[in-house]
């Protein structure tokens, strides 16, 4: 079984193009927010340390304002500040890197790292290791105990009570690291440095996490970004595909339309699903369209095609049948097909039906030029062989006719000859005339003033049995392009046939009227006479075929012919005692 194709495809390379687009995009937001964060992360301990600096630095001074303040007081005030959550260790070193306090005392008097030049102003930091490589982030300023807006005018509470200024900031100072580093401190001196180490697990689990969280928005954003290109690709695709489809249905649809064979779909119940134009004209399915169901309408015959069909098993049948379609006789070629479904389930037919009348009617007019030629020929032969033995025929009737001129009774006799030789002459002529191909010189001429000249040729012989004659055009007339000789023929011999056809007071009607569709004039001659029975209609143009008793049956095969060699056609159309209507086309041609 044939694997089904979508209709909409993707390239390959449109996916690894939207990938490669999409990608350093994405890859790039994922790593700016990773950054970000990160930044975030650090300006929130950067902020935390500044606070306990700041704090430290605000209980320092408070301290120093007390009477009992103390390098013990100083130790414990950053014991107890280095208990506070994620706080490593809390120290200050002079500007040797020396610790003065540190809240591990163990570590009081060790070196720290020399940090001098720092600006009091700005808040430093650092990530650095510790001895179990566990990173800290450090934060350090210049350590700023003393107010400067603090101005001691010598008096007091506690025991800097009557002490200078100068001498109680020396003597607080000496009370908080006198006993570390055995000297005097100058108070106004910046070169003491505070140090705050900030534990960075729970910052780093967060950045891990924001991290992770960052990558799987990013990839998510990636592969949104993908499908979106995809999806646009997809739409662009359905869009185009879908308007390929509509063109090309409008195209089936018209030509299965105005195709000239008409086409059906029936469903596996025999009912008429579907139908082309050609098809609803012919069985005359034009109210199908307004019904709400299906309908089966089908000629038995075609039916009968069908169980045909399914009996034999075959897909395919072909088949001339004739069908009795709305009281007609319709000969029809029929081509019946059915359609499988995958699991080989008939659920359906498709019929194509091409009506064969016209085939029919150009096979009887191939069969009749063929006859016409046949006897043509034939005709031809015989009249040479005739003419002669008339011509010596005629000669003794008029040699006896002479010889005999006394006798009455031998006179007659002879006269009598020598009128059917003449007679037998011209049909011998006629006969001729229809062997030989039909030449024509044609001229630019005004078929209303010269179908006017022809009739005047018959107003005598029409006013002698009181017939009528009318004479009417449609619409203004283009010149055309004909023998005149030949066509007067053809005017003569339909004319003095309608007026023979017709009693007293009769009527003979002759219009003009302009085809543009087929770019020439038809030529409509209608009479009231005694017309043309159905059996002998179809032989009206063969040769020496005649009803009447002293017609030779030749006129019509030779205007045929002449209608034949300027190209245009002749159709009689004739009731019985109603009366014949014969149309006469010819084209303009090449004026």
């Amino acid at each position: 079984m044939k694997k089904k194709e979508s209709i909409i495809k993707i390239p390959t390379w449109i996916l690894i193009g939207a990938f490669l687009v999409m990608l350093p995009i994405f890859g790039f937001i994922t790593v700016g927010n990773i950054w970000v964060q990160k930044q975030n992360s650090e300006k929130l301990l950067l902020e935390k340390g500044a606070a306990l600096i700041r704090s430290f630095e605000a209980g320092t001074r408070t301290g120093m304002m007390g009477t009992f303040w103390n390098n013990h007081q100083l130790q414990r005030l950053l014991t107890e500040t280095a208990k506070q959550p994620d706080i490593e260790y809390l120290l200050v070193s002079d500007f040797n890197g020396k610790i003065l306090s540190h809240s591990n005392k163990e570590r009081i008097g060790e070196t720290h790292d020399h940090h001098s030049g720092l600006n009091p102003n700005i808040v430093n930091y650092r990530i650095v290791e510790s001895e179990n490589n566990k990173k800290i982030f450090e934060v350090y300023r210049k350590f700023l105990p003393s107010n400067h807006h603090f101005k001691g005018k010598g008096h007091g509470r506690g025991r800097g009570m009557g002490l200078g200024r100068g001498q109680m900031r020396r003597r607080m100072m000496y009370q908080c690291f006198g006993e570390n580093i055995g000297k005097n401190i100058n108070l106004n001196s910046n070169d003491y440095t505070i140090f705050v180490g900030l534990n960075m697990s729970s910052a780093t689990e967060a950045g891990s996490a924001n991290t992770k969280q960052a990558i799987i928005i990013g990839i998510i954003l990636l592969l949104v970004g993908i499908s979106g290109i995809l999806l646009l690709f997809v739409m662009q695709n359905y869009r185009n595909t879908k308007a390929s489809l509509t063109k090309m249905k409008a195209y089936s649809d018209t030509i299965v339309n105005n195709m000239p064979i008409g086409l059906l779909y029936i469903d596996d119940e025999k009912n008429i699903v579907a139908s082309n134009q050609m098809a609803e004209s012919l069985f005359s399915l034009g109210d199908i369209k307004d019904l709400n169901e299906d309908v089966n309408i089908l000629p038995t015959e075609i039916n009968q095609l069908i169980k045909r069909l399914d009996s034999e098993g075959e897909k395919i049948l072909d088949s001339e049948i004739v069908c009795n379609i709305n009281e007609i006789i319709i000969p029809l070629e029929v081509s019946v097909a059915s359609l499988m479904q995958e699991n080989e389930k008939n659920h359906g037919y498709i019929l194509l039906i091409k009506d064969l009348r016209e085939i029919d009617k150009l096979r009887k007019e191939i069969e009749l030029s063929k006859r016409l030629a046949s006897v043509g020929s034939l005709a031809a032969g015989v009249a040479h062989e005739i003419r002669n033995p008339l011509s010596s025929v005629k000669g003794f009737a008029t040699y006896f006719m002479e010889k005999y001129k006394d006798i009455p009774e031998d006179k007659e006799t002879a006269r009598i000859m020598i009128q059917e030789t003449e007679r037998l002459n011209r049909v011998v002529g006629q006969l001729l005339e229809f062997a030989k191909p039909v030449s024509i010189e044609k001229k630019n001429i005004n078929i209303k003033g010269f179908t006017e000249d022809s009739l005047k040729l018959i107003e005598m012989q029409a006013a002698a049995k009181n017939i009528g004659i009318s004479f009417n055009v449609k619409s203004e007339m283009q010149n055309v392009m004909i023998d005149t000789d030949r066509m007067s023929q053809v005017y003569l011999n339909i004319f003095i046939n309608s007026i023979e056809s017709m009693e007293e007071n009769g009527q003979l009607s002759v219009d003009l009227i302009e085809k543009s569709s087929k770019k020439g004039v038809v030529i409509k001659i209608r009479d009231t006479g005694c017309g043309i029975k159905e059996k002998d209609l179809s032989h009206i143009f063969d040769p020496y075929y005649t009803t009447k008793s002293s017609g030779t049956g030749i006129g019509l095969a030779i205007v045929h012919n002449i209608i034949e060699s300027h190209d245009g056609e002749i159709t009689y159309i004739s009731n019985e005692n109603e009366g014949t209507t014969v149309s006469i086309y010819l084209p303009y041609g090449n004026l």
